[in-house]
């Protein structure tokens, strides 16, 4: 896992806030999946500007908590196996 390249959604999802279910949605051309609250805020940062490692740094600080790097990098493992995150190639 490589904590200090730049994480990004990939460009065939869309990530949006849906107000009717109260959480973050990742649509695509076959449908959408509801993410977690966790999900969510992990895939809101992955906005081309942040590395994992600063996303764990900014998920830390936002709910006053340490020791997060282990679930962060699982779920974004995850994710880019689901190809949902991409390194940025820039």
């Amino acid at each position: 896992m490589q904590l200090e390249k730049l994480i990004s959604v990939n460009s065939n999802f869309q990530l949006q806030w849906e107000e009717a279910q109260n959480c973050y949605v990742l649509l695509y051309p076959e449908g959408m999946v509801q993410l977690s609250q966790s999900a969510g805020e992990i895939m809101y940062l992955c906005d081309q500007k942040n590395t994992i490692h600063t996303i764990v740094q900014l998920l830390e600080d936002k709910f006053n908590v340490v020791g997060l790097q282990n679930d962060v990098v699982e779920f974004v493992i995850d994710a880019m196996q689901r190809k949902w995150l991409v390194y940025d190639e820039k």
